[in-house]
């Protein structure tokens, strides 16, 4: 079976304990860029088919290595989201905008 994807690193070693041999390739800077954006939107696909915390768990995960390919501190990341959720809140009151 062809997936030509980025996968966990263990899943390798994972396929090899299943007795099969898998093909496998170390992407260059732009590959793997353009699949981990793959992988994003895969992953939250499948988090809004199966609404379960694997699949966020999943999401989180993708991005941490977003992140960390970008070079963006994760204590920045949260600096800036505390600033937003100080200046413009958060979600909490579910408020839907129908007009401005």
């Amino acid at each position: 079976m062809k997936y030509n994807k980025l996968v966990r690193d263990k899943i390798p070693e994972f396929i090899l304990g299943k007795g099969a041999n898998p093909k496998t390739h170390i992407a260059d800077e732009k590959e793997y860029w353009n699949k981990l954006r793959d992988k994003l939107r895969e992953e939250v696909e499948e988090f809004l088919e199966a609404e379960n915390i694997e699949e966020l768990a999943d999401i989180l995960e993708v991005l941490e290595a977003i992140y960390e390919f970008k070079g963006f501190p994760e204590k920045e990341i949260l600096e800036i989201k505390q600033k937003k959720k100080e200046e413009r809140g958060r979600f909490e009151e579910r408020i839907i905008l129908e007009e401005a």
